[in-house]
């Protein structure tokens, strides 16, 4: 299946004994840190659990955009320019569609569609979408492991000032114009996080937050059943890197939301939203001022990713951190307290070089 080759799957051969790293994600920002982490972690060594909070119906079809995007992004076969959507992929299907007077207001590619019914099918026919996902996964070559966040349907609905808009016709079809007043997780408390990614976790030695929009594609996953008691239950640190830069989202919405929801759009106040399961968070050096405010030990490094050699940079810088953590008794602070030498000050951190620790491949 895969039609790139030039992206990198792994470097070097695992270390003893081999790491596992979870990651979650969702969007275009998380799959370019996943990309980052399974390059630089032996093969199998990562697990991603992904929002489906943006899945829908459409064409008849059970469409998972965050699942995808992650998906072609690890594959390698993702389209460049979007970080979305398949690469060199054609809209025949598309085009005629809307000939025929059919939606065609999001846009399906036709490798991307080939997905879609695929998926589907195997929905219809009972197998389990984590199931699925696995299928799709090996089917593309990917060492790591692909998770959804449930099995059962959670959706992610939007409340405007123009009312209630599912996800989808928020980002898509209104294209994030309306003002946000809240967000809600329909079928959140009655979902179940799937089995094989709770054990992965439960195994994990770190737990990474990718800079992914923390109310649209974090605050999802985080909402289903027991997710956020397991967070809290599991020792393995759990580490956020920041989706906010200058003040600005590094990709979507998420600035727009948080000043249209009165919040201050600084990484501060995504640390505060995750602070009840964190252990440390990662701020890009244009925000380094931030750090004396953060409640959570800090690593400020480079997070903005534009080549798979940042990926890696990134990916490898956080994981030391996470490392480092793992070696603290207790990695809270005081609020407004500059972070410990341990916490900040960590061999390389500050310099994001890739070292040769324990978690490297």
């Amino acid at each position: 299946m895969r039609d790139r080759s030039d992206h990198p799957q792994s470097v070097q051969q695992p270390a003893s004994p081999p790491l596992r790293v979870v990651a979650l994600a969702g969007g275009v920002g998380g799959a370019k840190l996943a990309v980052g982490l399974q390059a630089v972690l032996p093969p199998a060594a990562l697990s991603v659990i992904v929002n489906t909070g943006d899945d829908f119906e459409h064409w008849g079809l059970t469409i998972c955009p965050d699942l995808d995007t992650v998906m072609y992004n690890l594959a390698g076969v993702n389209n460049p320019e979007t970080g979305w959507g398949r690469a060199d992929d054609t809209f025949t299907v598309l085009h005629t569609m809307g000939l025929l007077g059919g939606e065609d207001w999001f846009r399906l590619g036709d490798k991307d569609l080939a997905v879609h019914l695929r998926r589907t099918e195997w929905l219809r026919q009972g197998v389990s979408l984590t199931e699925v996902t696995d299928r799709l996964r090996r089917a593309f070559g990917i060492p790591s492991q692909i998770f959804p966040m449930s099995d059962s349907p959670v959706r992610t609905l939007v409340h405007t000032d123009e009312g209630d808009l599912p996800f989808q016709y928020y980002f898509v079809g209104r294209r994030c114009e309306p003002c946000v007043i809240d967000v809600s997780y329909v079928g959140a408390e009655e979902a179940n996080l799937p089995e094989a990614a709770r054990a992965a976790l439960l195994a994990a030695d770190a737990v990474i937050f990718c800079p992914s929009n923390p109310y649209l594609s974090i605050d999802p996953i985080l909402s289903v059943g027991e997710m956020r008691s397991l967070l809290k239950k599991i020792r393995a640190p759990k580490v956020a890197v920041a989706p906010i830069v200058g003040g600005k989202a590094l990709k979507g919405p998420a600035a727009k939301m948080m000043r249209e929801m009165g919040y201050p759009v600084t990484p501060v106040t995504i640390a505060a939203h995750f602070d009840d399961v964190l252990d440390g968070f990662v701020l890009d050096r244009e925000d380094e001022a931030a750090a004396p405010h953060m409640r959570l030990p800090t690593l400020v490094t480079d997070t903005i990713m534009r080549t798979i050699d940042d990926k890696m940079r990134l990916a490898q810088a956080t994981l030391d951190f996470a490392r480092s953590l793992a070696q603290l008794p207790d990695v809270r602070q005081t609020p407004n307290a500059r972070q410990t030498p341990n916490a900040r000050q960590t061999p390389n951190a500050r310099q994001t070089k890739v070292s040769t620790g324990d978690f490297t491949a």
